[in-house]
């Protein structure tokens, strides 16, 4: 298809309780009116983001799953975001890209934190992952994956629209907001960032900053500080017309890159 509408949702947490989470985002997700293609909403949009895994991991068929299910098939559409999954005594980030039909594709974040210890308590993820929608492929990645642009590189075309979810705090928003465009810029592809509002248990404050960012490097959409529902369209002549008038993809440098199931990367 020539367009795509996203819906995301710069969305306030609360923290580790997720029954409170998911009600909330179900009751703010009524207010959507048009049909959408994708909702996204943040990193471990269902608790915040928590190194409590012991109280707030899932299974891969537990409540937040079935939850997702439940929006898909109501908004008819599909519902991404990540949470923590618990699955043969290994924790995850995981993102996941649910369909209306249950059907899902997962994406474990690839670069831990390790300034909040993530990288003690969640094992990275070893594969990059790309996905469909009418015509659009798209590839999910997960807050710190910002900070790493090999890891995102688009190599041979690989996508169209880069995504990242995220708790990203306001300290370091000035490296949110000089992060995505580059991102959408350097792969000549839409970036799109998700971000959450609000304290969380250890008193970090997020500013939001959620935007789209176009091939070219235009703001599709950008919203600092507030919680935010809302929909945007994008449109494949913005993608095509970037690259046949700055045909810069065709002259990166070529590499194979080796993932270690440790976490190190060699080029």
């Amino acid at each position: 298809m020539d367009t795509l509408k996203i819906t995301t949702f710069q969305a306030y947490l609360f923290w580790e309780n997720i029954e409170k989470n998911l009600s909330n985002l179900a009751l703010r997700l009524s207010a959507i009116r048009e049909k959408t293609d994708l909702i996204v909403l943040p990193e471990m949009f269902n608790t915040g983001f928590t190194m409590n895994v012991e109280k707030c991991a899932e299974k891969p068929d537990g409540r937040t799953m079935h939850w997702m299910l439940e929006m898909a098939q109501q908004f008819d559409c599909v519902v991404s975001g990540s949470l923590i999954i618990e699955e043969n005594g290994h924790y995850y980030n995981r993102f996941v890209w649910m369909t209306k039909d249950g059907n899902y594709i997962k994406y474990d974040k690839r670069h831990l934190f390790g300034l909040a210890k993530e990288d003690q308590y969640f094992t990275a993820g070893t594969q990059r992952v790309i996905v469909e929608l009418n015509g659009w492929k798209i590839c999910p990645m997960i807050c710190y994956d910002l900070r790493f642009p090999v890891w995102s590189r688009n190599l041979n075309y690989a996508y169209d629209v880069l995504l990242y979810v995220a708790n990203w705090p306001d300290k370091r928003s000035a490296h949110w907001r000089s992060l995505i465009p580059a991102r959408a810029i350097e792969n000549q592809a839409f970036c799109i960032g998700v971000n959450r509002v609000g304290h969380d248990g250890n008193e970090i404050y997020y500013s939001g900053g959620s935007m789209c960012i176009s091939p070219i490097g235009d703001v599709v959409y950008y919203k600092p500080e507030y919680e935010d529902l809302y929909t945007f369209t994008i449109y494949r002549r913005d993608l095509d017309e970037t690259r046949q008038n700055l045909p810069f993809l065709k002259d990166m440098d070529e590499f194979n890159l080796v993932v270690r199931a440790n976490g190190e990367n060699r080029n």
